[in-house]
């Protein structure tokens, strides 16, 4: 299993561990290889691993290589070795690699193949849209728009709009890495890639090399009981409080609903700008049970992302909790909802709507307790379910268990 990170970072973090815990508790042997990191928590016998590459707080000596180490490594060519050679794997999985790990690693997979003819597969979860865009989110930070400029595989846009943290310096390096590694060809050794939408398999597929690789599989979720709780009058969002996630269409829509009670949990960017209207009670960042009690008792869950989200955990755990979601008709969030029997959807951005929609569930009591009661049907992958799958494409067979 590799990824760049080895310890909790992120989604991608929590997918690698409990995917590979799984199929250990299935009788499998699983490695790990990525950053020399404090705090990691997995790893390889012979302890290989790349050195920490700390874009935002790293000595300034070793920021100047990292233009370069960013696109090609020899150090995590040589490390990888190591650990094939001791560990002789079936599967590479591999997860989020680019400028820590970079694709070199993916020739030195395919080098130690041949070398030793093995049969090994290479699978790719794609946790974001790095193979068709340079910053990952297919959104414009300046703008914040979104942006499809670079699926046609010509990636000068990104340079032209600055795409990557808003530098030009850095964006032409994400345009170099992604013009070098389509010229190497080097995402043609990937067996298959894993994408957690339709949505993401579709603008995947815009490259004709990844559409005969690409399959949908959308994420697991740990399963949770159904209990019977006493919903409590206030609307939920929980997540980040940044731009892209919607958070100022939605501020600007509580603020004209002075009558309904708004909470919000996470933290963010714009948490200062959550003060200024009364009706929202900012409660912070939550997790385990307190964020489950805040999701299960809310009346419903409001998700107004602007971006090309994914599979968003937050309105599968939402709907698993008992409570129905609101969500934006944008990205892989329409297939997590069922409109108009889970919860409802409205055009992404458009604050009118939103308005109008809120106003419309938290006046309709009767609505949202039906929506609530039809999430009890729901049946998101348990890990082990999508554990089964997963072990349908490592061997590169149809998923149909």
């Amino acid at each position: 299993m590799i990824n760049k990170f080895l310890r909790h970072n992120g989604g991608s973090e929590t997918y690698i561990f409990k995917l590979g815990a799984c199929l250990e508790s299935l009788g499998h042997e699983v490695q790990y290889f990525g950053m020399e990191q404090e705090g990691r928590c997995v790893g390889n016998k012979v302890e290989a691993y790349t050195a920490n590459m700390d874009f935002h707080n790293g000595s300034k000596l070793s920021k100047l290589t990292y233009p370069f180490r960013t696109i090609y490594s020899m150090e995590a060519r040589r490390k990888v070795r190591m650990v094939l050679d001791d560990f002789n794997p079936d599967v590479v999985h591999l997860n989020n690699f680019n400028y820590q790990l970079t694709p070199s690693i993916i020739l030195e997979i395919c080098k130690w193949k041949k070398k030793d003819r093995k049969s090994c597969r290479i699978v790719y979860t794609a946790h974001d849209y790095q193979l068709v865009c340079p910053n990952h989110m297919c959104r414009n930070p300046i703008t914040h728009e979104n942006c499809e400029k670079c699926l046609s595989g010509r990636f000068r846009a990104c340079l032209k709009g600055k795409c990557v943290h808003g530098s030009a310096a850095r964006s032409a390096i994400g345009m170099t890495e992604a013009v070098f590694w389509k010229m190497r060809g080097v995402y043609k050794y990937i067996d298959t890639i894993i994408c957690c939408s339709e949505f993401m398999k579709q603008k995947l597929d815009c490259n004709p090399l990844f559409r005969t690789k690409t399959v949908c599989l959308h994420n697991f979720i740990d399963q949770a009981e159904h209990e019977s709780v006493v919903k409590k009058d206030y609307a939920l969002y929980f997540g980040r409080f940044s731009p892209e996630k919607g958070i100022r269409t939605l501020i600007g829509v509580c603020r004209e609903l002075p009558e309904i009670p708004f909470c919000f949990a996470g933290t963010g960017p714009l948490e200062a700008e959550l003060s200024q209207v009364s009706n929202i009670k900012n409660v912070g960042f939550r997790t385990g049970d307190e964020l489950e009690k805040l999701i299960r008792e809310a009346r419903f869950s409001i998700y107004p992302s602007e971006w090309y989200e994914n599979c968003p955990f937050s309105v599968m755990e939402s709907q698993l909790f008992g409570t129905p979601v609101l969500g934006a008709s944008i990205g892989g969030i329409p297939e997590l909802i069922r409109d108009g029997y889970t919860g409802e959807l409205f055009r992404a951005g458009d604050g009118a709507e939103l308005k109008k929609k809120i106003l419309a569930l938290w006046n309709d009591r009767e609505r949202t307790e039906r929506y609530s009661r039809n999430c009890r049907s729901i049946n998101f992958d348990s890990v082990e379910t999508y554990c089964r799958k997963m072990l349908c494409i490592y061997r590169g067979e149809q998923i149909n268990c």
